[in-house]
């Protein structure tokens, strides 16, 4: 077991602090939507109601939503962009290790010997798998918000919306514009701020010794 946690103690412990968060965002979404529904007269709901409900899902995918169009769109950017000096950038040309890094074709995974569409799928998976996790936490996200306007159309005795109608309110397109353009700054911060700043035994970083006109790790 201490083998288990020590090959795969750096997924259990950010896996942990996410459900965590995600719990204490649960906790928090529950106690915050009660009192929304009590300031408007109406009675609060329990546990089940608020967690199959829109508000909380509408905020849990918008926040997903953002997550995965920020790593598919970067995994992509990385192919072809540089930066200069920054550990988060492939080598500028000329500084590419030229030793053969190819693996024997036993080891090689059976996606990539198999060639043609096969070979192609594997070989840009990651950014298709991000790009498709994205697509459907925006899908996610847009239901949830919808369910969630339809809850506070009832409340105000208003017309509910119909799904094309919301997903082109302007509201509706805040939410995500606001976690995109977060995820975006991270992955700006971390980019650049790797060109200078050094975090010891961080695969993430350059070695401390490094100059800064170094690129890649």
């Amino acid at each position: 077991m201490r083998a288990f946690f020590f090959r795969n103690g750096l997924s259990i412990a950010v896996l942990g602090m996410m459900l965590a968060a995600w719990t204490a965002q649960a906790v928090t979404g529950h106690a915050a939507h009660n009192d929304e529904l009590i300031r408007h007269g109406v009675a609060s709901i329990g546990w089940g109601d608020y967690l199959c409900g829109g508000d909380f899902w509408s905020a849990t995918f918008e926040n997903w939503e953002s997550e995965f169009l920020q790593m598919g769109v970067y995994v992509l950017l990385t192919v072809w962009l540089r930066q200069k000096g920054s550990a988060e950038s492939r080598p500028m040309p000329g500084e590419e290790d030229p030793g053969d890094t190819t693996a024997p074709v036993e080891q090689q995974p059976a996606a990539w010997r198999r060639g043609g569409a096969v070979r192609w799928l594997y070989a840009n998976s990651l950014s298709i798998a991000f790009l498709l996790l994205f697509a459907a936490c925006f899908g996610g996200h847009l239901i949830g918000s919808w369910h969630k306007e339809l809850a506070e159309a009832a409340m105000h005795h208003e017309r509910p919306p119909t799904l094309g109608e919301y997903a082109v309110d302007p509201s509706f397109w805040f939410e995500s514009f606001q976690n995109w353009q977060s995820e975006f700054l991270a992955v700006f911060s971390l980019v650049v701020l790797s060109i200078f700043l050094r975090q010891k035994d961080s695969p993430q970083s350059k070695a401390v010794d490094e100059p800064n006109a170094k690129t890649g790790t």
